[in-house]
């Protein structure tokens, strides 16, 4: 079963993230994510995961009968969180991918405690039969 695991942001948790935790704290962030990555695929549940730029970066696309697309600009004042990053597991069954979503909500933060942030984890569909 494949599962996508959704870690949301908020602008303010974004700029916020540098002033309420010390550089080595940052670092034993960075080296959880990293090791949980290589976890992953040493156990061949990885499939893909990734970091995303910030809301100022995003265009939102809307195609338009006979003309260019109209693209729209971020960052949205109507968007509370955003997607920050995620990762795409291939796991055995739904407890494991909720104890790898408990894992990774409990990555450390300031003083090396768990954040216990909430991440969203969601199956991906697979497409109907042709």
């Amino acid at each position: 079963m494949k599962y996508m695991i959704m870690m949301t942001a908020t602008k303010k948790d974004l700029q916020s993230f540098g002033s309420r935790l010390t550089l080595d704290e940052i670092k034993a962030h960075v080296a959880f994510m990293k090791k949980l990555n290589e976890d992953l695929k040493a156990s061949g549940e990885f499939v893909d995961a990734q970091g995303l730029s910030g809301p100022e970066t995003t265009r939102m696309v809307r195609a338009q009968s006979g003309g260019p697309p109209a693209v729209t600009d971020g960052p949205f004042a109507e968007a509370k969180e955003f997607l920050a990053g995620y990762w795409i597991l291939e796991v055995k069954s739904y407890q494991r991918i909720i104890e790898i979503a408990a894992h990774i909500s409990g990555a450390p933060g300031p003083q090396g405690a768990p954040m216990n942030f909430q991440v969203e984890v969601r199956e991906v569909a697979s497409a109907p039969p042709v």
